[in-house]
């Protein structure tokens, strides 16, 4: 009998012990019902990799909504409210957003402002594009960092969930699990979904995603075999569906595409605006058009905010066809995840050519 007291005096000392080595540095166990943690994002598409990292375990608003041109958003009072009291705060960290800076001072959140531990930017660890040699304002609304429309890149939307993951990880140690899970899962679905199952079964989409990126995955495939034949026949997914749009040259808008463009080979050959951001005149206009019809380029890529006259009337003058697309996630109807959005434009760029080969 006395042992026993003995035993469990020693057990509840050494319990104390434990709860003094541990103190309070250890992370609290994630509790069913624990409060989901609060994730504020400039654009739709990051809200929506924000929820495939985190689940029920984030609650996810977006300050831009779907169908806006994210240049020109002018956030309201109730924004700050939201910022003070996001626990993430999501930005391209570019010059995308050059609202940004005033509205994190409105918030004065010091958790998610630069340097803070809910502050993360998309752009960390993408290499960008179209980074311009010179910059004057005369070339209109010129990103100087480079074109910050990430997310049209498969590849480059999930470097952004990964840095989304990082940023959760800092916020919320004890739910790391749950973030691994979330973007390890989201992770094999882009590969399955860009590159095919067969494939990301064979090579492991890691592996294939280190070759896209370094844009040596084509003679790869091309070059190795298995079972006596090309691994390129085994590629699948969005790559395999938009091959007949590689080589490609089409009539963009604005330029929001040069990722989708590197990726998937097609070829903004000349823009409708003349340069970023500025209207065009007449004269662009007709030059656009004439070169419309010089080289048969007959397909016009414009997200759906810019106005929609001006798309089709360029794209009949060209005798073309107009292709008017969301930029995000909840932009059209029936368009929801941002496998759906990879979806309709690969579907809607095809049905265009399509329409012009009959």
């Amino acid at each position: 009998m006395r042992r026993t007291d003995a035993a469990l005096r020693f057990a509840s000392i050494a319990a104390l012990g434990l709860m003094v080595v541990l103190g309070p540095a250890a992370p609290v166990p994630p509790v069913a019902g624990q409060e989901p943690v609060r994730v504020v994002t400039t654009l739709a598409v990051y809200a929506v990799l924000a929820e495939e990292v985190g689940g029920d375990a984030v609650d996810v608003e977006s300050i831009a909504g779907p169908v806006v041109d994210a240049h020109f958003i002018r956030p309201t009072p109730s924004f700050a409210v939201t910022v003070r009291n996001a626990d993430v705060f999501v930005t391209t960290g570019l010059d995308l957003e050059l609202w940004v800076p005033a509205l994190l001072d409105r918030a004065g959140n010091a958790a998610v402002t630069e340097g803070g531990p809910g502050y993360v930017t998309a752009y960390s660890g993408i290499t960008m594009l179209d980074i311009p040699e010179t910059v004057s304002r005369s070339e209109g609304d010129v990103h100087i960092y480079g074109n910050p429309h990430l997310h049209t890149d498969p590849l480059r939307a999930l470097q952004v969930a990964r840095n989304i993951a990082v940023g959760l990880r800092r916020v919320d140690p004890a739910r790391t699990d749950v973030w691994d899970e979330g973007l390890a899962s989201f992770a094999d679905r882009i590969h399955r979904a860009l590159f095919g199952g067969e494939l990301v079964d064979i090579l492991g989409g890691p592996t294939l995603e280190r070759l896209a990126l370094a844009g040596t995955l084509d003679d790869f495939l091309d070059s190795n075999e298995l079972e006596g034949r090309p691994l390129s026949t085994r590629l699948g997914g969005w790559l395999a569906r938009a091959r007949p749009l590689k080589g490609l040259d089409i009539i963009c808008y604005h330029k929001n595409w040069a990722y989708l463009e590197d990726r998937f080979g097609v070829t903004c050959a000349e823009y409708v605006e003349p340069r970023p951001g500025i209207p065009a005149t007449p004269r662009h206009l007709s030059r656009l058009v004439g070169h419309m019809h010089d080289h048969a380029h007959h397909v016009v890529l414009a997200a759906n905010y810019f106005d929609d006259g001006a798309v089709r009337a360029v794209a009949h003058r060209g005798e073309g066809r107009a292709v008017v697309v969301p930029l995000y996630p909840g932009g059209a109807p029936g368009v929801v995840t941002y496998f759906d959005l990879i979806d309709y434009w690969i579907d809607a760029l095809l049905a265009a050519r399509a329409g012009h080969h009959h």
